[in-house]
């Protein structure tokens, strides 16, 4: 499986769980796809998932993800970015580029007009739970992690929301 496969994958999984679906159900839908395919596929999956976690894995999505959940730990950030993924490839490419992008989200405006936190726990464990379901085992944990060196220009204190107002302005509007 490769990266577009993935992305597929993920596509799939968004339209079978339907509209209404919550992050557990496409991450549970997309286990249940992803266990149809071969185990070698599913080990791939795995690989390409923490890929995308590397990708994205940079201070200004942190601060958006800081401003968007009111604060972001270290898990608390793993599990926003397992979130994006959740919401397919256009949105996950847009945020990476550019993070105040996620205030053009539906699913965002929601989440800031209702209180609620953006976290998607269960996509990190699609691949596993695929491998459990389709080869009644544990998935071997081989898969490499490479993530970056953090931007030291947004090396600064999230909670100085002058500073994020600035850096990420219409996230800003929605989370003021």
């Amino acid at each position: 499986m490769d990266t577009t496969q993935f992305w597929q994958l993920i596509a799939n999984a968004r339209d079978q769980a339907g509209p209404d679906a919550d992050h557990d159900e496409i991450a549970a839908t997309a286990s249940d796809l992803l266990a149809a395919r071969p185990p070698a596929d599913i080990v791939a999956a795995e690989q390409v998932f923490w890929d995308l976690m590397s990708k994205s894995y940079g201070s200004p999505l942190w601060a958006a993800a800081y401003m968007i959940n009111g604060g972001c730990s270290d898990d608390g950030f793993d599990y926003f970015r397992g979130w994006l993924i959740l919401q397919g490839q256009d949105a996950f490419d847009r945020a990476v580029a550019d993070p105040d992008s996620l205030a053009d989200l539906p699913v965002v405006r929601e989440a800031a007009e209702h209180g609620m936190e953006l976290e998607g726990e269960g996509a990190l464990s699609i691949a596993s739970s695929a491998y459990q379901q389709a080869a009644g085992e544990e998935i071997s944990s081989d898969y490499t992690i490479n993530y970056s060196d953090t931007d030291d220009s947004w090396d600064f204190d999230f909670d100085d929301t002058e500073e994020l107002k600035r850096r990420l302005p219409k996230l800003a509007e929605l989370y003021r």
